[in-house]
């Protein structure tokens, strides 16, 4: 039986090694350095990165082959999430169990440790050094792929949409749309580029594009349900804060049972559209049933 918690951990201890050594090679430690290392270094789940090794895993590739584009997406996320939890936006003081950025440094440095490592993201993936004009243009085509579902079009849209709507009572569809954006958009594009940097053939790509798109839908509702079940001391940040900011989850609108099984079905779905793949696509399947299962 696949053990999902030691592929977690092995995997995780070289996306760190990774990341550490990126940071190490800024010029001189600073203020700035110590918050953007307080963030990116705290414990997160690395879900982004995971997915990313796995999906080159399941079309014959390795964490290896794609590790400056799992770095890089957990330095998008980290900054989207220094960014989210400012007074400006979701206005939270816990993140991972410890005070976040702006509360252990100040406004400022967080907004400007955010911006450092959404820049840093792309300078590591810029930095590869390509042996060929392929593999040159196969980087481009992930930078693409990442600033295109990180900005105005997909995750940053998400989060406006997010904040503009709070106090509004969203229907299903349009529930779906915004959390594809603010959540799913970064879950998909790194399923994607996993893919395409191992040269996947056009079916796996697409298949692995569906397979993402159902669990990144999964995993934003299986938050709003922890946000309203969840135990704080195991999440590491409050619950019931959307109630109190009256967003539209899927609790609120479909029930709390309701939720859980339309998790279930998506998590389904996802495990269909991996039919055509074969074990090593395992970390996959095993990703998609964590997902709902997770209690943070």
């Amino acid at each position: 039986m696949f053990d999902l918690n030691a592929y977690f951990a092995e995997k995780i201890e070289r996306i760190n090694a990774a990341l550490e050594s990126i940071l190490k090679t800024t010029e001189r430690p600073d203020r700035l350095l110590e918050a953007m290392t307080y963030s990116l270094m705290a414990g997160g789940k690395r879900f982004r990165s995971l997915l990313c090794a796995a999906a080159a895993e399941a079309a014959g590739g390795d964490l290896e082959d794609v590790l400056p584009a799992a770095c890089a997406l957990e330095m998008v996320h980290t900054y989207s999430l220094i960014h989210d939890d400012l007074p400006a936006m979701d206005d939270d003081d816990l993140r991972r169990g410890q005070p976040t950025c702006h509360k252990a440094f100040d406004e400022a440095t967080a907004i400007l440790a955010g911006d450092a490592l959404l820049t840093l993201a792309f300078q590591t993936l810029s930095s590869i050094a390509a042996g060929s004009d392929q593999q040159a243009v196969k980087w481009l085509r992930v930078i693409q792929l990442i600033s295109h579902a990180a900005g105005y079009c997909g995750m940053i849209q998400g989060q406006m949409l997010d904040i503009a709507l709070e106090g509004t009572q969203l229907t299903l569809n349009k529930l779906k749309s915004m959390h594809r954006l603010k959540t799913g958009a970064l879950i998909e594009v790194s399923s994607r580029c996993g893919a395409e940097l191992v040269d996947a053939n056009s079916s796996q790509i697409q298949l692995l594009e569906s397979y993402a798109q159902y669990i990144g839908l999964a995993f934003q509702v299986t938050d709003d349900i922890l946000n309203v079940e969840g135990d704080p001391a195991i999440m590491g940040k409050a619950v019931g804060t959307d109630k109190l900011r009256q967003k539209s989850t899927y609790p609120s609108l479909l029930g709390l049972e309701e939720s859980k099984t339309f998790a279930g079905k998506l998590i389904d779905n996802a495990l269909q559209a991996l039919g055509s793949f074969d074990q090593k696509a395992e970390p996959l399947r095993a990703i998609a049933r964590y997902i709902i299962d997770r209690k943070k």
